[in-house]
């Protein structure tokens, strides 16, 4: 069975545009990688565990932020690595100069699991975001229009 995660898209409008909450990972290997590496905060979940619940408390373990609203289900979407990614939209703020990640220790070094985190416009966001996430930007506008 393949491993699953579960995370949030964190959305706004502001000035008539839509923009979404990214979160780019910690660790000596993501320092000087930019395009391509953001990512929506998520973690994996164990089989029998309820996807949304898990999106909640990942957002909240990747961030210290918590996200409250209408969850919007996006389409789950399989990662190169095989991994299922489930998430969902909801409408909110954060600021991301208070985010406080979870940390993992590395070579005898403590890392934050999310170094820093922003706000894209959907174009930058396309650039920002991995790959295998994008299609998750494609979902979120359609139901938007």
């Amino acid at each position: 069975m393949p491993k699953t995660s579960a995370g949030l898209l964190l959305y706004r409008v502001k000035n008539g545009a839509v923009e979404v909450f990214l979160v780019h990972p910690g660790g000596p290997f993501w320092a000087r990688k930019d395009d391509g590496v953001w990512s929506i905060p998520k973690g994996e979940f164990e089989p029998g565990e309820d996807p949304l619940d898990a999106a909640k408390r990942e957002f909240t373990e990747e961030t210290s932020l918590t996200a409250s609203g209408e969850f919007v289900a996006l389409k789950p979407l399989k990662q190169p690595s095989g991994k299922i990614v489930h998430a969902w939209a909801v409408e909110g703020d954060a600021d991301p100069a208070r985010v406080r990640s979870n940390t993992f220790a590395f070579k005898g070094r403590e890392y934050p699991e999310i170094d820093r985190a922003a706000w894209f416009g959907l174009a930058e966001a396309r650039k920002k975001i991995l790959k295998g996430q994008a299609r998750f930007l494609d979902d979120l506008s359609s139901q938007l229009h």
